[in-house]
Order: C-alpha cells, then structure tokens, then sequence
C-alpha cells in the first residue's frame, strides 16, 4: 500500500514528465528537419536567381560589347569613305591642273613649232624632223 500511495505517483509524474521531453524533443527535432528543408529550397531558390542574374549580366555585357565593335566599325568606315572622298577629289583637281599645264606646254610648243616651220623654207624632210623633236619635247 505505501508503495503504491507515495513512490508510484511519483514515478508516474517522472515517468510522464520524461516522455513528455521526449515528445517535445521529437517535436523539435521533426519542426528543425522542415527548416532545414525549407532553408535548402529558398537557397535553391536564391543560387537559381543568382545564375539566372549573372547570366543576363553577361549577355548585357557581350551586347554593349558587340554594339560598341558595331560603332566603331561603323565610324572608322565613315571616316574612311570621307578620307577616300577628300583623296579622290585631290586626286582630280591634280590632274585637272597637270591637263591645263600640259595645255599650255603643248600651245607653246605648236606655236613655236609652227613658227619654225614657216620660217624655214618647205621640205618634207625638215618638217619631219620638227615634228619628231616637237614629239621627243612631249
């Protein structure tokens, strides 16, 4: 009887007390293992984000660098159109002046070839050889 008055309830409450930590610990142990889990998914989550992130970074970065290339091509052909354009119209007023120098050579050269012709007396051979040294001075 005293056994069963005094020492079993207090055995029962230790007992109970001790299976209640358990539960509890149990509890904690299964609520820690789904925050585990749920941490795993948001970092999952988080590291696709970053990869997805960086790889549109990327891309920017390869586009700003195609469109920069793009413009500078795009320059340096201008630039190269307009230097050839300046060259070609140097080029022309060139030849231009060397045409009307030559003009001028060549008026010259008839002129005085003209007059030595008619200052000597006609001889098919003399103007002959006028007419080869008026070609050697072309």
């Amino acid at each position: 009887w005293f056994c069963a008055k005094f020492i079993w309830p207090v055995l029962m409450r230790a007992i109970e007390e001790r299976q209640k930590q358990i539960a509890d610990g149990l509890a904690a142990g299964e609520e820690g293992r789904q925050s585990l889990t749920r941490a795993e998914k948001r970092i999952a989550e988080m590291l696709t984000e970053a990869k997805t992130r960086a790889s549109d970074i990327v891309a920017q970065g390869e586009k700003l660098k195609s469109d920069t290339v793009d413009q500078a091509r795009t320059d340096a052909q201008t630039e190269a159109d307009r230097i050839l354009t300046a060259a070609k119209a140097e080029i022309q007023q060139e030849v231009y002046r060397a045409k009307e120098a030559l003009r001028g050579q060549v008026a010259a050269l008839a002129v005085a070839g003209a007059a030595k012709i008619l200052k000597r007396e006609i001889d098919a051979k003399a103007h002959a050889e006028l007419l080869a040294e008026l070609e050697k001075q072309l």
